[in-house]
């Protein structure tokens, strides 16, 4: 039988391994720096700081995207409260070795070329981090600077400043003419 200690071992490997892989994803992106104009939104959510999906959602109609081209995925933690079935989320549990993923949504969600990627979480957590990292979207907006490197860009700022980050979500945007 397998102790505690066998258990963490374990698991201390299989998070090793998917560092190396995340890492190894992020130093081979490339910024495609041609225009992008914002048609499709992903969203990465962390359900323990932020569950308002409504208030994110209305921020992205207000920009002219259509709601069908708006997908969430959420982070539920270890025995955090599950979600309605139609909701994507992921777990902890869905992580194999080597960046291998057991859950379909995730796969899907991350295989999606988003225009834009927004990771709305500021934990610094291996599952939402690999989340933004593996995620074949053309831009990415994190609103932590823990981990600068899994975006192209940040605005620091709390999850419950839903406002604040609109207001600054739509400046940048129209800065770098993703919007109108």
């Amino acid at each position: 039988m397998f102790t505690t200690l066998h258990i963490m071992i374990i698991k201390f490997l299989k998070n090793r391994s998917n560092k190396i892989f995340m890492k190894k994803i992020l130093e081979s992106r490339k910024f495609n720096s041609s225009v992008i104009k914002i048609k499709t939104v992903g969203i990465i959510l962390n359900f323990d700081e932020y569950k308002e999906y409504d208030k994110i959602k209305e921020i992205f109609r207000g920009l002219g995207i259509n709601e069908n081209k708006i997908k969430f995925i959420t982070y539920i933690p270890e025995n955090g409260t599950k979600l309605n079935r139609w909701d994507s989320y992921f777990e902890s549990k869905d992580f194999g070795w080597n960046g291998v993923v057991k859950n379909l949504d995730f796969v899907e969600f991350i295989d999606t070329e988003f225009d834009i990627l927004i990771s709305y979480y500021r934990k610094n957590n291996l599952e939402l981090n690999f989340a933004t990292a593996c995620s074949k979207a053309k831009f990415k907006i994190g609103i932590s600077k823990i981990n600068e490197n899994l975006n192209d860009f940040t605005i620091d700022i709390g999850t419950n400043f839903i406002d604040i980050f609109d207001n600054e979500l739509k400046k940048y945007l129209q800065g770098f003419n993703m919007i109108k």
